[in-house]
C-alpha cells in the first residue's frame, strides 16, 4: 500500500488567491502600517503601494512563466536551483525555512497584543498576551493538521470579512464626501509623490506585499496548475496593489489631505478606527477591532500551511528528516511538519516571553524583519534564476517574459531590497546593533546553506544530486535540467 499523499486537484484560482492574500493580513496592514507610511511619506503614499504592486507584477511575469517549465515542489528553492544550481538551491531553501518561519511565529506576537488591545477597547478588560498567543498556535495547528480545502474555506470567510471592513470604511467616507473640502485627487500629482519620504513608503509597501509568490507552493494540490498557479498570482499582486492604494487614499479624503498628516503622528494606532466611528459609526470600529484579531489568525493560517509544505518537499528530498515528509491518510495534511512548526513557534514565544519582551516591539518585529527579507531576497534570486534558466533551454516563451521582465524585476528587487535595509529601523525601533544582527541573518544562513550543500555532495551524494529535480511523472524535457557546473 502506498503511502498517504497530498490531494491533488482540490484547489482553484479563488482558493490559492484566499491563501495568499489573507497571508498578507490587509487589515492588519492597512491600520497598523498605512498610518505609518502616511507620517513619512505624506498624502502621496498610495502610489508607493502602486509602484510596489507594479514591481512583484513585473517579477511575476518571469515567475508565472517558468512555472510552466517548472514542476518540483520546492517552489522557490526549486527555480532558483534550476537558474544557478544545486549549492544556491539549497542556500535559498534554508532562506526560505527562515523567512517563511520568520513571517509566521513573529506574528504570534501581534496576535496577543492584537487581543488584548481589543479586549481593553471593548470590554476594559485587560488580557495577557502569552496564553493568547499559546491558544493561537494551537488553532492554528489545528487548521493546518485538516485538510488543505478546510483552510481554503476558512481563508475565504475570514478575508471577506477583513476586506470587507475596509470597503466599508472607504464606502462611507466616499458617500459622504470626505472632508470638509471634499474628495481630491492630490495623492496622485507628482509634487506629493516625488518627496524624501517616498523611499521608506516604499520599504513599508513591499512589507505588505510579502508571501504573495507562494501561490506556487500549492502547485500539487491544485487544479490545472498551469493556469491556476499564474491566475492566482497575478489576481494577489493586483488585488493588494490596488485594494491598498484606494484604502489609503480614502483614508486621506476622510480626514483631509491638510490634517491628515498630523492626524496619524497624533494617533497612529487610532487612525482607521477614528475614520470609521466617523464615517459608519462606533459599532463598525468595535467590529473592525475584532476583524483584526480574526486577520491576524488568517495571516497565521496562510504562512503555517506554506512552511508545512516547504517542509515537506525537503523532507520528501531528503534535506530535512524524513520523519517531516508524513502525511496525514485521511486530511492529507503534513502534519508531522505542522506539528513540528507549531513546537518551534511555541519556544520561540515562550522564550520571548521568559525574556520579559514586548510581544509587538521585539516578538513581532524582531522575528518578522530577517523573515520579510529572506523573502524579498528568494524574489530577487528567483528573478535572476528565470533570466538564467531561460539562457540555456530550447523554448518558444517570447524575450519578454523571458528576459525583460525579469531583468526589470531584478533590478527593482534590488532597489527595494536596499530600501528595507536602509530603513530598517522604521519595522523594529532596535539600536543599530540590533538592525545589523537582523539584517545579518539572511547572508549568514545564506552561507550556511552553501556549506551544506557541500556537505550534501560529499557526504549524501545521491541525495545532492537529486535535489530539486522533476518528479518521475513530469514530461520529457530538456536534457539539462541544473548547470553542469553546479554538479
Amino acid at each position: 500500500m502506498s503511502a498517504p499523499t497530498l490531494r491533488r486537484g482540490t484547489l482553484g484560482t479563488a482558493d490559492i488567491a484566499f491563501f495568499v492574500i489573507s497571508a498578507a493580513a490587509p487589515l492588519t496592514v492597512m491600520a497598523g502600517v498605512a498610518p505609518v507610511a502616511l507620517m513619512l511619506g505624506g498624502i502621496g503614499a498610495p502610489v508607493g503601494y502602486l509602484l510596489a504592486g507594479i514591481t512583484l507584477a513585473v517579477f511575476a511575469v518571469g515567475f508565472t512563466t517558468m512555472s510552466r517549465h517548472v514542476r518540483s515542489d520546492g517552489a522557490f528553492y526549486a527555480y532558483i536551483t534550476r537558474g544557478f544550481g544545486i549549492p544556491v538551491g539549497i542556500a535559498a531553501a534554508l532562506i526560505a525555512i527562515l523567512g517563511y518561519n520568520g513571517m509566521e511565529i513573529g506574528v504570534y506576537g501581534l496576535l496577543g497584543s492584537a487581543t488584548a488591545d481589543t479586549s481593553h477597547a471593548l470590554w476594559g478588560i485587560d488580557v495577557p498576551w502569552l496564553p493568547v498567543s499559546l491558544l493561537g498556535l494551537a488553532l492554528i495547528w489545528y487548521g493546518g493538521f485538516r485538510s488543505i480545502d478546510f483552510g481554503a474555506k476558512v481563508l475565504g470567510v475570514l478575508l471577506v470579512a477583513e476586506t470587507g471592513i475596509l470597503v466599508l470604511l472607504a464606502g462611507g467616507v466616499l458617500l459622504e464626501g470626505g472632508a470638509s473640502e471634499g474628495l481630491s485627487l492630490g495623492s496622485f500629482s507628482p509634487g506629493n509623490v516625488l518627496v524624501p519620504g517616498t523611499a521608506a513608503v516604499l520599504a513599508c509597501a513591499f512589507a505588505a506585499f510579502t508571501g504573495f509568490e507562494s501561490t506556487v507552493i500549492y502547485r500539487r494540490e491544485a487544479r490545472n496548475p498551469e493556469r491556476t498557479v499564474p491566475r492566482a498570482t497575478y489576481i494577489a499582486v493586483a488585488f493588494l496593489g490596488f485594494f491598498y492604494a484606494f484604502v489609503v487614499w480614502a483614508v486621506i479624503q476622510a480626514f483631509g489631505e491638510e490634517k491628515v498628516v498630523q492626524a496619524a503622528a497624533d494617533d497612529p494606532g487610532g487612525l482607521f478606527f477614528s475614520a470609521i466611528t466617523a464615517y459608519v459609526g462606533p459599532w463598525a470600529a468595535d467590529l473592525m477591532h475584532i476583524l483584526i484579531v480574526t486577520s491576524v489568525l488568517a495571516s497565521l493560517l496562510a504562512f503555517h500551511n506554506a512552511i508545512n509544505r516547504y517542509a515537506l518537499a525537503l523532507a520528501e528530498e531528503g534535506v530535512l528528516p524524513a520523519v517531516l515528509g508524513h502525511v496525514h491518510p485521511r486530511h492529507r495534511s503534513p502534519y508531522v511538519a505542522g506539528a513540528a512548526q507549531t513546537v518551534l513557534g511555541a519556544v520561540v514565544v515562550i522564550g520571548f516571553a521568559a525574556a520579559g519582551a514586548d510581544p509587538y516591539a521585539q516578538l513581532l518585529l524582531w522575528v518578522n524583519t530577517p523573515g520579510m527579507i529572506g523573502l524579498m531576497a528568494l524574489q530577487l534570486l528567483a528573478a535572476v534564476a528565470v533570466l538564467l534558466f531561460f539562457r540555456r533551454i530550447p523554448h518558444g516563451e517570447g524575450a519578454l517574459r523571458t528576459v525583460v521582465a525579469p531583468l526589470a524585476a531584478a533590478v527593482l528587487l534590488t532597489g527595494a531590497i536596499g530600501l528595507v535595509s536602509y530603513n530598517v529601523e522604521l519595522f523594529t525601533g532596535a539600536s543599530t546593533g540590533v538592525n545589523v544582527l537582523l539584517v545579518s541573518l539572511v547572508p549568514a544562513v545564506f552561507l550556511l546553506g552553501l556549506l551544506l550543500a557541500r556537505r550534501l555532495k560529499r557526504r549524501r551524494p545521491e541525495v545532492y544530486a537529486s535535489f530539486a529535480a522533476e518528479p518521475s511523472d513530469a514530461p520529457e524535457g530538456p536534457p539539462e535540467t541544473v548547470p553542469a557546473a553546479a554538479l
